[in-house]
């Protein structure tokens, strides 16, 4: 297939896999998979964000990027794959005009060479510094034996925003299906949403790829998310108006939480509840009235989180699916299939939060979102009044208002702490095989002229930070008093500093 850099972009390549989660109810089920991958851009040294720029963004930080995300997607399904992946953060390329026009030809023409391989060229040939960032994301997949994917992206160009911002990323989806139709709805001030259509096997289902405006508490971004959903919703309405029980889901990252109207009960109206619909009644799809059902309320509300902010849990990635879904026609829903694709020692840290992307002198991690994963099954013909059984059916439209607290203070954590004086000689904290671990420290401290805190271990400089402005506080004045603070700490990066992040007010000893 020809790839033309104009109008929605569909391209082809080989297949996909994943182990983990659900057996598959009926061989003729599939997984779809949305995921922020927290930034994915290309090496052709022209990008809008500082962070990308070629000083510090390197052909080592793309191949590490590339390879961690095709790792999470093979952790589904044993090896088969999601059919499907809405990716959020791919970056909207800024030299469209040097893209390869024949995904398909340039990676068989690559087959031999792994993606690292590839990178390593000093200097990187100019064909491949052109190449878009899905063409890497392709080549990591099929290095991990992940092949088959047809690609769709938005038909926009780079170009600066109403407001005068210039747009950087864009939304992308993979899937095994063939695609049938691609469309792109811009709305002012925002990522344009990506509409896919693809042949499941005969029934066709359309997937919404959405990524909204970022601060999903400030009122004055919610004007923007307001618009997204309006746009979201008329299309969603042409669609009903043909056929109410069509088959489409909601997929990716909307910015905003499940229970946003109630989590934030002063905002007013919601892009996401008021606007779109998303409700948590299953049986209200049943009527006419309500056609949207979100699958966060498919798990218990202490257990639902995807991203964390201020020590809480976020549910900013989003499964949404039609009235469609449920009856016995074309695709169904599996039932409480939904899960939050959280795997403890790759892109979950020591302490099960996200094991965020940094973006240093040696790259690891993986992103600040935790993807979300659903199965489907394609059922075929049937009728469209009668709905699939349900083994607990969700009847609580709204979620808690009260946020879930980040648990960091497990004894668990502490006794299996590590401390650098006993790591084997010649141990680099630095080499990205301590990233994410936590580690007892008793070192030297500083307070700089900004009243930021670092220690020495080991000759070299770690900044010590903490999300709790009254723990900052404490430590800042104990490090002013003493010169010296013990505490038990997660390595990280941030920005391309190392750090030590205190997680809760237990962990300053």
């Amino acid at each position: 297939m020809r790839l033309l850099a104009l109008l929605p972009r569909v391209l082809s390549t080989g297949l996909l896999a994943l182990p983990l989660l659900r057996a598959a109810p009926a061989e003729r089920s599939f997984a779809i998979v949305a995921y922020n991958v927290e930034n994915l851009h290309d090496l052709d040294g022209v990008a809008m964000y500082e962070d990308y720029q070629p000083a510090q963004y390197t052909a080592a930080h793309l191949a590490v990027k590339a390879a961690n995300i095709a790792k999470v997607l093979a952790r589904v399904d044993k090896g088969a794959g999601p059919a499907l992946v809405a990716f959020n953060e791919i970056e909207l390329d800024q030299t469209p005009e040097s893209s390869v026009i024949d995904l398909d030809a340039w990676l068989a023409s690559v087959a031999g060479r792994t993606l690292p391989e590839l990178l390593g060229q000093n200097p990187l040939p100019a064909e491949l510094a052109g190449l878009p960032a899905e063409a890497w994301l392709l080549k990591a997949c099929a290095d991990a034996g992940l092949t088959g994917y047809h690609v769709a992206t938005t038909n926009e160009r780079p170009r600066k925003h109403e407001d005068g911002h210039s747009q950087a990323i864009r939304n992308l989806l993979f899937s095994k299906f063939p695609i049938k139709d691609v469309r792109t709805h811009p709305t002012p001030n925002a990522r344009a949403i990506l509409e896919v259509t693809v042949d499941a096997e005969g029934s066709p289902l359309t997937l919404f790829v959405n990524h909204w405006k970022s601060g999903a508490g400030d009122p004055q971004t919610e004007v923007s998310r307001r618009a997204n959903a309006t746009t979201l919703r008329a299309r969603l309405d042409e669609l009903l108006a043909t056929d109410p029980n069509a088959d489409f889901i909601v997929a990716g990252d909307l910015n905003s939480h499940y229970n946003q109207k109630q989590r934030y009960r002063a905002m007013g109206t919601t892009a996401i509840n008021d606007l779109l619909g998303s409700q948590g009644n299953e049986l209200n799809l049943r009527g006419k009235n309500r056609d949207l059902y979100n699958l966060w309320f498919e798990l218990p509300s202490d257990q639902r989180g995807s991203d964390i902010y201020k020590e809480e849990w976020g549910t900013l990635m989003h499964l949404i699916v039609s009235r469609g879904l449920y009856d016995q026609n074309g695709v169904q829903y599996a039932d409480n299939s939904f899960a939050v694709l959280k795997l403890s020692g790759l892109n979950a840290n020591a302490l099960g939060l996200p094991n965020r992307w940094a973006r240093g002198a040696v790259p690891a991690g993986f992103s600040d979102h935790f993807p979300v994963y659903a199965r489907f099954r394609v059922i075929g013909p049937g009728p469209k009044d009668k709905w699939m059984p349900l083994t607990r059916a969700s009847e609580t439209p709204e979620g808690p208002g009260t946020p879930v607290r980040v648990e960091t203070s497990t004894v668990d954590l502490f006794a299996t702490a590590l401390k650098p004086a006993d790591l084997p000689t010649g141990a680099d904290l630095r080499d990205g095989s301590y990233t994410g671990r936590i580690f007892l420290i008793d070192a030297p401290a500083n307070v700089n002229e900004k009243g930021h805190v670092s220690v020495k271990v080991g000759g070299l400089d770690y900044d010590v930070f903490s999300h709790n402005k009254e723990l900052r506080n404490t430590y800042r004045e104990r490090a002013r008093t003493s010169s010296r603070l013990r505490f038990y700490g997660e390595l990280g990066q941030y920005k391309g500093t190392w750090q030590f992040v205190l997680q809760g007010k237990e962990w300053l000893r």
